[in-house]
This record gives C-alpha cells, structure tokens and sequence, in this order.
C-alpha cells in the first residue's frame, strides 16, 4: 500500500517516484515522532520538502535533522538551563 500511496502522490505532484527515499523519510519522522513531538513529524517533512523545492536543503539534510531529533532533549535542556 505505501509503494502504491508514493506512486500515486508522485504522479500527483509531478515527481518521479524514483528521486523519492521514501525510507529514509520515514525513519526521520519517525525519530521526530518520538524525540520531539509526533505533530513535529509530519511538519519535518514538510519543511524539509520545502527547503529541497527551494534549494536551499544541504546534501546532508536528514541526517542533520535525524541527529537534531536525536539530540533534542539533551538541547531543550541546555537552551533552558542557560537562561
């Protein structure tokens, strides 16, 4: 059903499903999902989508966002202990 849901949304949107690693977008939601907030997951991507249509995206953008997820508590907790 995701293959057919990717296929389907691509096609909507103009994008060859091929460009698409549909993987490692699930796992970055996921981290955020579950590191941030869930409602963080869906906005991600969204910006992370967004940064890619404008080129402004580094190549190495997800793992930078995964590793941010990753960290987030560790730096919510440094942010807020230095004010």
């Amino acid at each position: 059903m995701l293959k057919e849901w990717t296929a389907l949304v691509c096609q909507e949107l103009g994008i060859d499903p091929a460009t698409v690693d549909r993987d490692e977008v699930l796992d970055l939601t996921r981290e955020v999902a579950h590191g941030v907030a869930r409602p963080a997951a869906p906005l991600t991507a969204y910006l992370l989508g967004v940064a890619q249509g404008a080129g402004t995206a580094p190549p190495d953008v997800v793992e930078r966002l995964t590793a941010l997820a990753r960290s987030w508590e560790q730096a919510t907790t440094e942010t807020l202990g230095d004010k």
